[in-house]
């Protein structure tokens, strides 16, 4: 229900309502189990619908699926009605787009590795600066060669190839090692076996498909099914950041718009911090700081204020209290800091009325007039217009069939890529390498079977006899007769005259 530009939450001892100009503010819904948490956030996501405020949920139980059906009014639906006065309530129903990262219950969502980029990806992995240093390199060289980063085979395939030019990388972008590559592939694994690689690849979501309207002007609700998600922290905290700091980079400054553009609803928000590094703690720090100035509105559902880290606490405006149980001292102090968040009402303790709360029933505090914090109300919340509880799976397969999403995001595509282009490119050098390889080996075959044949040829020629024929030696023998001979008499002669003179 609208009022004057606010959302009715409900009444304590006045009516409680959310200024749609202070809603991208952000805000906390916090409680046990059990206490009425998903209530408030349909209760919220209704309003902002019905104010033409686009929403997303990430639905963990799939108890908000209720809200794409038309409101059927129980008993204590009618009752908290009438007590709290609200005449106006009515059975209603609201457009909603169902998503899932697994593509079972709903339209998958996908975002490609280059979307996710760098730095937020060694924020995801928890990276150290040198296996950052490493994956920023990687990302460059695909950049320079023209390597398309659609998928997890990609990256992969991406970092053997700079593995194996390691040399060359080096010498140009700083040293790569093997120790850091081996690193983010088992940083990878991990988050592969979470289940991303249904979350990497293509179509990529389309942030303006979040931030549709219908016919008659009402936000549509994008209501993630989270149920098996949630199984998966890293990956759910993969695409809650991903998702912010997708609209923090696409969405234009608009300062303090009248209503949010685009409202946020995490559930289990602390998925998104348990053993979350601290770079990644300052990064949604950091997001939910600047996001506001883009007329987003993030709103974090979870069991415990202590659930969120005390500098994004700080972040969150708007609060919706519901019961917390006080047993051991950790729940104790949980207690004593949700008191302490509030802005106190003398009318009453709100350390011990967060213990005495019943369910549906809220501590309430919202940004006032000048974006002053109301003081706390004990608030009966108002019952939802849409069903409460979830839908059937007929139900919800009916609903994605209207879907006016379902052709561009249910198809899967696969265009050539890093993967597909680095594996040609290995094929191509392995077959020009067994090629050169096979005509080595043809020229040295040649070459052996060359001198063989040369040796058999030289094996085969006719060997020149060094034995002399009868005639032969006859021939010899009378010349060397005939010479020696002929050798005397003309020593003699010579003598003889050398006698006579003297």
């Amino acid at each position: 229900m609208l009022v004057d530009g606010s959302i009715f939450l409900g009444v304590s001892d006045r009516p409680e309502y959310l200024k749609l100009k202070y809603a991208n503010r952000h805000g906390l819904i916090t409680g046990a189990t059990g206490t009425g948490k998903t209530v408030s956030l349909q209760v919220l996501a209704e309003g902002f619908s019905a104010a033409g405020v686009p929403v997303f949920a990430a639905d963990i139980k799939g108890d908000l699926s209720g809200i794409s059906r038309m409101g059927k009014a129980k008993d204590w639906q009618l009752k908290r009605a009438e007590d709290i006065g609200f005449s106006d309530f009515a059975d209603d129903v609201y457009p909603v787009i169902f998503w899932d990262l697994f593509g079972k219950q709903g339209h998958p969502v996908r975002a490609t590795i280059s979307e996710m980029g760098p730095v937020l990806l060694s924020r995801i992995l928890d990276l150290n600066d040198t296996q950052e240093g490493v994956l920023n390199i990687a990302f460059r060289v695909a950049d320079e060669e023209g390597l398309l980063l659609l998928d997890l085979k990609d990256l992969r395939a991406l970092l053997v190839e700079v593995q194996e030019r390691a040399k060359e990388i080096s010498a140009r972008y700083g040293n790569v090692t093997t120790a850091s590559i081996g690193a983010i592939q088992r940083a990878l694994l991990v988050l592969e076996q979470q289940g991303a690689d249904n979350f990497f690849g293509e179509r990529a979501l389309t942030i303006a498909d979040l931030m549709r309207t219908d016919a008659d002007g009402r936000g549509v609700v994008s209501i993630l099914a989270a149920d098996h998600l949630m199984q998966a922290p890293r990956l759910y905290a993969t695409f809650l950041l991903w998702l912010l700091s997708e609209l923090f980079e696409e969405l234009p400054e608009v300062g303090d718009p009248d209503k949010p553009k685009l409202v946020f609803f995490f559930d289990e928000a602390h998925l998104l911090f348990d053993d979350a590094p601290k770079a990644l703690i300052d990064k949604v720090e950091q997001v939910v700081k600047l996001i506001r100035s883009k007329g987003v509105g993030v709103y974090f559902v979870t069991q415990n204020p202590v659930d969120i880290p005390e500098s994004v606490l700080a972040q969150l405006a708007n609060r919706v209290q519901h019961a917390l149980r006080a047993y051991t001292p950790r729940e104790q102090k949980a207690v004593r800091v949700a008191a302490e968040t509030f802005r106190p009402n003398p009318a009453f303790s709100t350390e011990e009325a967060i213990t005495q709360l019943g369910i549906g029933e809220a501590l309430v505090s919202v940004l006032e007039d000048k974006g002053v914090p109301s003081m706390v109300g004990r608030t009966f919340i108002r019952p939802p217009s849409a069903q409460v509880g979830p839908i059937s799976p007929a139900e919800r397969d009916a609903t994605l069939a209207n879907s006016p999403v379902g052709s561009l995001y249910d198809t899967v595509l696969d265009r050539e890529s890093a993967f597909e282009v680095l594996h040609k490119r290995a094929r191509d050098k392995q077959l020009a390498d067994e090629r050169a390889a096979y005509e080595e080996a043809q020229r040295a075959e040649a070459e052996q079977l060359a001198e063989e044949r040369a040796r058999a040829e030289r094996a085969a020629a006719p060997r020149r006899s060094t034995r002399q024929s009868l005639t032969e030696a006859a021939m010899t023998s009378f010349a060397r007769t005939v010479a020696n001979t002929l050798g005397r008499e003309l020593v003699r002669g010579i003598l003889g005259g050398l006698k006579g003179r003297r």
